[in-house]
């Protein structure tokens, strides 16, 4: 079978699971979206790799890779290779000394895993045409940039407006103390639209 690359282009609060968030993974070259519904903290793992935070102390997504590099393990490519029943199948594609392992994983940590090691992410030609969505021909191209998109009823982007740069950067530094990484990808982005 032949693989179908695979880009993040989107990573949004569920509106339809309460604390689930939506990786939206998008056909290199194409127009058809692959959406899989994600956990939080997964999602968090995702999104502080994407916008190159660092948090205070290493996640476990980060102690994988620091494991993998302290024994020359290099991860080559995330491969998403079953659908059933809603639920994404995916592995890990490792290689050390030339000898390839595969190994099992939840899509969302495989795809925080491969982030972290510029892997590129694959699917099959069967499980894009069974659960992708086409995006139709007059739908915007969203800037690659703008890749976290945190819909919250409560969006806290209101509040930030009133705080000064001062206090927005108190705030940033306090929410990736606390591991509030969702806010503080928020916060920056308010500080940017300010410096920019």
């Amino acid at each position: 079978m032949e693989k179908v690359k695979l880009e993040i282009v989107g990573l949004s609060y569920s509106q339809t699971q309460s604390g689930a968030y939506a990786l939206v993974l998008a056909e290199t070259g194409g127009k058809r979206r692959l959406p899989i519904i994600i956990g939080g903290f997964e999602a968090q793992a995702i999104a502080i790799e994407l916008e190159k935070m660092v948090p205070t102390r290493p996640l476990t997504h980060d102690l994988f890779k620091s494991f993998a590099l302290s024994f020359e393990i290099n991860i080559k490519e995330v491969i998403i290779y079953k659908l059933i029943e809603g639920i994404f199948y995916s592995k890990i594609v490792c290689e050390k000394d030339g000898r390839i392992s595969e190994i099992d994983a939840r899509t969302s940590d495989a795809v925080a895993i491969g982030v972290r090691f510029n892997s590129p992410i694959y699917t099959f030609e069967s499980i894009l045409s069974s659960a992708g969505i086409l995006l139709e021909e007059d739908d915007d191209e969203d800037d690659p940039m703008d890749v976290l998109d945190f819909e919250d009823e409560q969006d806290p982007k209101e509040g930030l407006k009133s705080l000064s740069l001062e206090d927005l950067e108190k705030e940033l530094n306090a929410a990736i103390e606390n591991e509030d990484y969702e806010l503080a990808s928020k916060i920056r982005d308010e500080i940017n639209k300010r410096t920019s």
